[in-house]
């Protein structure tokens, strides 16, 4: 209830809430601390390169620094992981990606201590995941690589809820097809 003869807006007590901030040096320390390598891992599921995928993370990181966005609590990760989608989406569009890159059949795999059969099916498993159109593969990394929830899928694509329901079902059946040889692409 606002006093009277004074404006809420002018007052100086603790009832007054602080208008938000753009993100300060420390902050954006602290968001590349918590939320670096998950930004590292979704560009690097969505472009199959370790170096391309740390050359986006870093852009991410500098577009924060420049443009200093007001960050709402709680969906900083959201802000990163969809600026990052973009930024992938920008480079797997652009021409010199195509021209030198496209078409190129190797995958990095990140080097683990796994058995020979392990590996392979990890392969297998991230080329069909790769191979899926941008839409569902952009759904399958948020929801599975990043662990994020359908709710928070969608937050971070923008898109509605059903739509991120539907793409991870329709994802999961191209992935079953190829992974039981149905088909040479899912």
């Amino acid at each position: 209830m606002q006093e009277k003869g004074k404006d809420k807006r002018y007052m100086s007590d603790s009832r007054q809430t602080q208008a938000p901030q753009p993100v300060s040096d420390e902050q954006i320390e602290q968001l590349y601390r918590d939320y670096g390598n998950d930004v590292l891992r979704v560009s690097y599921f969505y472009l199959g390169n370790r170096e391309q995928a740390e050359d986006i993370t870093q852009d991410v990181f500098i577009r924060l620094m420049e443009n200093r966005p007001v960050l709402i609590p709680g969906s900083e990760k959201s802000w990163l992981l969809k600026v990052a989608l973009n930024r992938c989406r920008d480079y797997w569009r652009s021409s010199w990606h195509k021209r030198v890159l496209l078409g190129s059949k190797k995958l990095d795999l990140i080097p683990a201590d796994d058995n020979i059969d392990q590996r392979l099916e990890k392969e297998a498993l991230l080329q069909a995941v790769n191979a899926l159109p941008a839409p569902e593969k952009e759904v399958f990394l948020l929801f599975y690589y990043q662990n994020l929830s359908t709710q928070e899928t969608a937050q971070v694509l923008g898109t509605p809820e059903g739509t991120v329901s539907s793409r991870l079902s329709r994802g999961r059946q191209k992935l079953k097809q190829f992974l039981d040889g149905g088909e040479d692409q899912p």
